[in-house]
């Protein structure tokens, strides 16, 4: 069920356009800095929580590189 999940949200990702993309980049950094900041305070009651959000950021990146490469050889 859990890996259903998780390959939905990949799928999702990656049928997201360039700009979709670059804003939820934008708002996971936002969101691992305020985790960070809750754990400093001792707020953050999931400290798994950060691993996660450094995970989606990860897809997010490789995703746009792909891209990138992809139109790069579709170019030249």
């Amino acid at each position: 069920m859990r890996h259903m999940k998780l390959d939905q949200s990949r799928q999702q990702l990656r049928d997201s356009s360039d700009a979709e993309l670059k804003r939820v980049l934008e708002e996971e950094r936002k969101n691992l800095f305020m985790a960070r900041r809750d754990t400093v305070t001792r707020q953050l009651e999931n400290p798994h929580r950060i691993r996660q959000i450094r995970k989606k950021i990860a897809r997010i990146i490789t995703i746009e590189k792909q891209r990138e490469i992809g139109s790069a050889e579709a170019k030249g």
